[in-house]
């Protein structure tokens, strides 16, 4: 079942973000931002050389606008992990599929009954996870991690857009790669760089290769599997998030967390599937 390789890139999403928790305690989310970006540009690069993918593209002004969302999404998630309880920011970042739905909305897509009601649910849902008892850091960490939810819907619908146009996927997550470095390194020469040593390096490393594995995997599970039941897996992440944070940090979250997690979910799936069953208005 070809759709069970997204039950392997979720186990390497969770690994990622694991990653990103130990990395944090040694450097700041926008340095481990750039090194997932650098390696994984360093791999992109290769790749279109092997592919022989031409790098010109007419859609220049596309592909920079999805390479400065796309960082600004990826910067907040990790920003987030470091604040949150493991499975709690990646549930807060996977509100994407909520938000992507808002943006075919406002594109032309016709809102049937079902989307509104699965958009409802997630909002519940967001709600009851950034519930006034969180702890004023908790807060804070809350409301980034629902940001880089925003921009990461809002990155996957300028992918989709670049799609639409006929835009190579490989040159697109180059771009994304190559933008996501460059800002990095501008906000990195203003800032301060800790050394990397050999722990780090290894934590470092393990984020970009476990996100380029995850990639390569859930690309698998999409182009050959059941689209639904991909998406539907893909949320597996949370559950192993939970898992890892639990064994490592002690992370234990309650039963309102996991309730308002489990209508995240719901309403990621129904709105996935109502926003391929929706006809999409054309200009």
């Amino acid at each position: 079942m070809q759709s069970l390789w997204m039950i392997a890139a979720s186990f390497l999403f969770a690994c990622m973000g694991v990653c990103v928790k130990l990395s944090a305690e040694t450097h700041s989310a926008v340095e481990i931002t750039f090194y997932r970006s650098f390696i994984s540009l360093l791999l992109m690069f290769v790749l279109v050389r092997l592919r022989g993918v031409s790098l010109k593209t007419p859609h220049w002004r596309w592909q920079i606008t999805r390479g400065l969302v796309g960082f600004t999404a990826l910067f907040s998630y990790f920003y987030a992990i470091t604040l949150l309880p493991l499975a709690t920011a990646v549930t807060l970042n996977y509100t994407s599929a909520i938000f992507l739905a808002l943006y075919l909305a406002l594109s032309g897509l016709r809102l049937r009954g079902g989307m509104l009601g699965a958009l409802g649910i997630g909002l519940v849902g967001v709600a009851l996870l950034l519930k006034p008892t969180f702890h004023a850091d908790q807060l804070a960490g809350g409301l980034v991690g629902l940001f880089s939810g925003v921009m990461a819907g809002m990155a996957y619908f300028s992918v989709r857009q670049l799609g639409a146009r006929g835009e190579s996927e490989t040159r697109t997550v180059f771009y994304f790669s190559l933008v996501a470095t460059v800002c990095a390194a501008v906000w990195l020469a203003f800032g301060e760089i800790h050394p990397v040593d050999g722990r780090s390096g290894l934590l470092l490393l393990g984020v970009a290769s476990f996100a380029t594995a995850a990639q390569l995997a859930m690309t698998r599970a999409f182009s050959r599997g059941k689209t639904l039941m991909s998406a539907a897996l893909a949320y597996s992440t949370v559950i192993f998030s939970s898992l890892f944070g639990m064994l490592i940090w002690g992370e234990v979250l309650g039963a309102a967390a996991w309730a308002a997690i489990g209508l995240i979910v719901l309403s990621g799936i129904a709105a996935t599937h109502f926003s391929r069953a929706s006809p999409v208005e054309q200009d």
